[in-house]
């Protein structure tokens, strides 16, 4: 048959089946090797074998015989280097004949693939749904002991960034940054705080704070990550060491006047330089000129809560300890707060499989 029919008929591609008939040429078929050709590269700067003997029989003399009882690749090379070797090999080398020689006895670590961001948010597949994470760079002190604390917010996707400070951490305070910031960009659809007091209020049951309330009443989501859980607040935490490197640290403030001058012209910097990143990202909903916060108004709609239960399988939210699932131990789940028609919805958060969260 033909060189199509036959990729046709074995349903291959035609350059397959090229390959194929070119690597038997006029040999007769049973002759013919069909199985793939391994190719092995010798590198030309590969350490002879002399040498890497010698390592290995430094190392076996390090490990039994050194008074310091250290024998890896630096304790060889400082050894090698004591002898007068004339081939002195560096750190990596050294660890690359260990390795191939299977003489190395630490393991490397297995690293897994991170989950999506906002793996953990409720039908965002499609990663459209914007998020802002806010938190506090606190205790920074000025010439003459003045303490001055650092407010900073970012955007998981768009990369939007804020920082204000201010002399009290308070939810006030926050209350006024967030507004401020929000004012200009647009609002969010997901807005992220850890567990501090001056974010989520008073530890009473069923309370909800100011923080929450600016968020409820513009329609944002608001979300409180576990206590002491690492990661889901990275965005924000990277951008705190961001700022303290680049402001902070390379200037001496007299003044929180001086502070807001220099981070005005950091922030906008960051903006010049993520500008096509922002322009490409879910447009935010700007807020109305004449709208004005009230505290004081009836609280309607969604709080998620991100919890770890303990070793029953309960989890507290709200100031209340629920009782979830007895098998799903030391595990996340996320609470869905409605507000509107006091509901709370447990699911189960699985990082491995990020959009079946039971």
């Amino acid at each position: 048959m033909s060189i199509r029919q036959a990729a046709l008929h074995f349903g291959v591609a035609v350059s397959t089946v090229l390959f194929w008939v070119k690597r038997a040429g006029q040999q007769r078929l049973d002759r013919v090797r069909w199985s793939d050709h391994s190719v092995h590269h010798t590198a030309v700067n590969r350490v002879t074998k002399s040498v890497e003997q010698c390592v290995l029989d430094l190392r076996k003399e390090l490990k039994e015989q050194s008074d310091l009882g250290e024998f890896g690749a630096d304790a060889i090379r400082h050894e090698m280097d004591t002898r007068g070797c004339k081939v002195l090999l560096s750190r990596a080398t050294i660890n690359r004949v260990l390795q191939r020689n299977g003489m190395l006895d630490g393991k490397h670590r297995k690293r897994i693939t991170p989950p999506p961001k906002g793996w953990y948010l409720p039908n965002n597949e499609e990663q459209t749904a914007e998020l802002d994470q806010f938190d506090y760079i606190k205790e920074c002190y000025l010439k003459g002991g003045q303490v001055v604390h650092i407010l900073n917010g970012i955007s998981l996707y768009s990369g939007l960034v804020y920082s204000k400070p201010v002399l009290r951490m308070t939810a006030e305070n926050t209350v006024q940054g967030m507004m401020e910031h929000w004012r200009e960009v647009g609002v969010p659809e997901y807005v992220q705080f850890d567990k501090g007091t001056v974010f989520h209020g008073l530890n009473h049951p069923d309370s909800i704070g100011s923080v929450s309330k600016l968020c409820l009443s513009l329609g944002v989501i608001p979300i409180f990550v576990p206590p002491r859980e690492f990661g889901f607040q990275a965005a924000v935490e990277s951008y705190n060491g961001r700022w303290e490197r680049a402001v902070w640290n390379r200037f001496t403030f007299k003044n929180i006047k001086e502070i807001q001058t220099q981070s005005d012209l950091y922030v906008h910097a960051v903006k010049e330089k993520i500008e096509t990143k922002t322009r490409l990202a879910a447009e935010r909903k700007m807020i109305n000129k004449n709208w004005k916060f009230n505290n004081k108004t009836e609280k309607n709609g969604t709080i998620i809560f991100l919890r770890r239960t303990d070793d029953n399988g309960c989890a507290k939210v709200m100031g209340h300890l629920w009782e979830l699932d007895k098998n799903w131990t030391h595990r996340l789940i996320r609470a869905t707060v409605d507000l509107k028609n006091n509901i709370i919805l447990f699911h189960k958060l699985r990082r491995k499989d990020p959009h079946h969260h039971t």
